[in-house]
């Protein structure tokens, strides 16, 4: 390969890593700490963050205008002013400059309207970030802190609610498949929570082990684990409802509390509570399209369920997840349809009314359908409601908190590691191999900058253990540097000039430089494959290492010692202390 070749190929290289690497560098460096901690919450809780300080927002706007009604509105509602400006053109209006709150809040129909595009603001906010967070390294529980959890799943009892329909040859298969089916039931419980990045592997026979990165509530956590809340089917009150919706009509603003609490809890009956009813908007967020007045009784919830299976409905072909109830689940439903015809009853999810119908007549059978459901969210609540069919019972048997401020420690000895190993091992190249020394000083920092990038690339996570294979592979990286050295050496001792000792340096280390790679990366291949946890995670890093030091001694190095040939016609090699070519 020509060195235009080359420099075109480790340019192109070099960008990429750039490229790859820029939603790491503007997640760590450029998002603030409280912007983080919003983005890696769910995105019910960024949905309610964001309309809890766009309606402060414009209390405060209002309040402000009030006192003062020339007041110009503050810089940092820019998108404010330029929404308002559209309006006015659109209505015909010139508007003063700079802009009052006053016209800003007359230049919206309602307040409905600018509380929306406040909202909308703070949400692209937090998830343009969430973007860089996910297309990031992440930390692992270790350099982050976070929560660890071993759950105990009782197979004995989820074979003896089979009764008799699996035989004995089946029960270790069985047992396996109930196993499997809990994990990946809790997978989707907590990934569907939006909480940051979960390792689940199962530990042993029965036991299931969950790390979870970041901040996280225990109680919150155990409710998703035990699966308390996901599903149940409530009656709606729906004089209480019209009553509630004219209410809230008229009092927008100080209806609810930050936290999505009634201020006035008497505008409702004592036996009901209001839940939103949601669909997805236009980002895939549960847009909240109104609200209901629900009774509190729960009328049937997920441990009646059998079975699970996403279909779609014939006449709108959107779809929907359908339920076969149990006996005693079925009886149940078929009561209380017969009993309340006439009336609406509400599918709630997670404390969010995903679907609401009149019931028509009685259902009797335990034949239900449920929809007002996208595709994925679908097949996770099928998922979610397996376990119930499974009938796996559950048990947290520990749990363990680790502090932030450990994640720190352990961060900063990291970096103090890679930084103290690539100094003494760039030290000594440069003592040892003089000018050429340079070369792999260079190959070693760009070996490190592409090896973030290729963990930015696939979203890896970043453990202690991966910090140990790094720092191993600028040990062994500079392995290469030092064969294709040795080599030029003994050709200069041959009497050969730079140009020729070089190119027959590297073509005869190449395969000498290859073969030991390979090998290792073999090596740290089935690693990855095979281990887990800390195995894994130490072997991913090398196997990445492997691959870049590989690149940038034998292409990077190459190309430098060409230049310094070609472009500054260097004749004499500094290479050696007992060389004097």
């Amino acid at each position: 390969m020509s060195k235009r070749s080359r420099f075109l190929l480790i340019l192109v290289v070099l960008a990429l890593c750039l490229m790859f690497l820029w939603p790491t560098i503007g997640w760590y460096a450029n998002t603030p700490k409280e912007v983080q901690a919003l983005a890696l919450g769910s995105l019910e809780k960024i949905k309610d963050y964001s309309n809890a300080m766009a309606v402060s927002d414009v209390k405060e706007l209002k309040a402000t205008q009030k006192a003062d009604s020339t007041a110009v509105l503050p810089k940092e509602f820019a998108y404010i002013e330029k929404e308002a400006k559209k309006n006015y053109k659109s209505m015909g209006k010139k508007v003063s400059s700079p802009m009052t709150i006053r016209e800003a809040l007359l230049a919206f129909s309602s307040e409905a309207e600018l509380v929306t595009l406040v909202e909308n603001q703070y949400r692209n906010e937090i998830l343009a970030a969430k973007s860089k967070y996910n297309s990031s390294v992440k930390l692992g529980l270790d350099l982050s802190g976070g929560m660890s959890i071993i759950v105990r799943a009782d197979l004995d009892a989820a074979l003896a609610s089979q009764g008799d329909s699996v035989s004995a040859d089946n029960v270790s298969t069985f047992k396996g498949e109930a196993m499997a089916q809990a994990i990946e039931t809790l997978r989707s419980r907590i990934d569907r929570f939006g909480l940051t990045e979960p390792v689940i592997r199962q530990q042993g026979e029965n036991r299931i082990y969950i790390e979870m990165p970041g901040a996280a509530e225990a109680d919150q956590i155990n409710s998703i684990i035990m699966g308390k809340g996901i599903l149940n089917f409530r009656l709606v009150d729906s004089a209480a409802t019209t009553a509630f919706n004219t209410y809230y009509s008229a009092n927008q603003t100080s209806t609810f509390t930050s936290a999505g609490e009634l201020l006035d809890p008497s505008i409702i009956p004592s036996d009901t509570e209001v839940l939103g009813l949601y669909s997805k908007d236009e980002y895939g967020l549960d847009e909240r399209v109104g609200y209901l007045v629900l009774k509190k009784e729960i009328i049937l919830d997920g441990k009646h369920v059998k079975s699970a299976e996403v279909g779609s409905d014939n006449i709108s072909s959107k779809p929907q997840v359908n339920l076969q109830l149990d006996s005693e689940g079925a009886q149940i439903f078929g009561d209380f349809t017969a009993a309340n015809v006439g009336q609406a009853l509400a599918i709630v999810s997670d404390n969010k009314v995903k679907s609401y119908a009149t019931i028509r007549e009685a259902i009797p059978g335990g034949q239900v359908a449920i929809s007002g459901f996208g595709l994925d969210e679908a097949q996770n609540l099928k998922k979610v409601l397996q376990t119930a069919w499974l009938s796996v019972p559950l048990s947290i048997e520990s749990q363990q908190v680790i502090g932030a401020s450990l994640g720190e420690d352990a961060i900063n000895q990291g970096l103090k590691a890679i930084v103290f190993g690539l100094l003494l091992v760039l030290i000594f190249m440069l003592a040892w191999y003089k000018g050429a020394g340079l070369n792999a000083v260079v190959a070693q920092v760009m070996n490190l900058f592409m090896m973030f990038s290729i963990l930015s690339a696939f979203g890896l996570t970043l453990t202690l253990p991966s910090v140990a294979g790094m720092i191993l592979t600028i040990g062994m990286a500079v392995d290469a540097n030092v064969i294709v050295f040795e080599r030029i050496k003994d050709e200069l001792r041959a009497g050969k000039g730079r140009a020729v000792a070089i190119a027959a340096g590297f073509d005869r280390a190449f395969w000498a430089v290859m073969d030991s790679n390979i090998t290792t990366f073999i090596a740290a291949l089935f690693l990855s494959q095979l281990g887990t946890g800390a195995i894994q995670g130490f072997a991913v890093s090398l196997a990445i290492g492997v691959f870049s030091s590989v690149f940038t001694a034998l292409f990077v190095s190459r190309l430098m010692f060409d230049f310094g040939t070609q472009t500054l016609k260097h004749e004499k090699i500094s290479i050696c202390w007992r060389l004097k070519k």
